[in-house]
């Protein structure tokens, strides 16, 4: 069990790190400094800083993974499922920010395997919006639009939160889900004026 603990406050701190420095721009030693013990040292727990990001990154990715299965409900009409994959999105983000930030922005610095992994992953999830926003069109409930596109605006309009989001701030995250869930389903619902 120290072992687990020591390896999440390893992630923690290098999140924290690769959020505000990137993570080309952060060394392992920082990463040993920002614990309070000798770079060697952290070998002891990790093989390298690709490895660590990597585990943010997975985990991070698992966490939306589950999020969109637990949120689709299959026989909901497709704007309650579009609501439901925005607030499962939204509540991974603010659940912890700085690994959701460090997983939309520093993947790329993964190479070979884990980086085709993980865009692999990406599709994957994307296609869960894309497919609602086409059920919802072939339906009538959603505007006709380009499902790509659509799915990429939300997308990028819900990673954006990572940007800003503060667990201290005015807005709560039931809340936010809620909004931004709304604002998702009106932005296919209603028709351009």
């Amino acid at each position: 069990m120290i072992e687990t603990s020591r390896r999440r406050d390893i992630e923690d701190a290098a999140s924290s790190l690769f959020r505000e420095r990137g993570y080309a721009a952060t060394s392992v030693r920082d990463i040993a400094r920002a614990l309070d013990i000798q770079g060697p040292s952290l070998y002891a727990h990790v093989a390298s800083k690709e490895d660590v990001l990597w585990a943010i990154v997975d985990r991070v990715a698992c966490r939306f993974e589950e999020a969109a299965r637990v949120s689709s409900d299959v026989d909901a009409a497709p704007p309650d499922r579009f609501a439901g994959l925005v607030r499962g999105h939204v509540g991974v983000v603010v659940s912890d920010v700085g690994q959701a930030s460090v997983f939309v922005h520093e993947w790329r610095h993964l190479s070979g395997p884990r980086r085709q992994a993980v865009l692999l992953r990406r599709d994957a999830y994307e296609a869960l919006f894309r497919d609602v926003i086409r059920d919802g069109i072939a339906d009538g409930s959603f505007v006709m639009t380009d499902p790509s596109l659509a799915a990429t605006f939300v997308l990028t309009a819900l990673n954006g939160i990572t940007g800003w989001y503060r667990p201290d701030g005015h807005v709560g995250p039931t809340q936010l889900g809620d909004v931004y869930a709304d604002l998702a389903v009106r932005s296919l619902t209603e028709a351009s004026r």
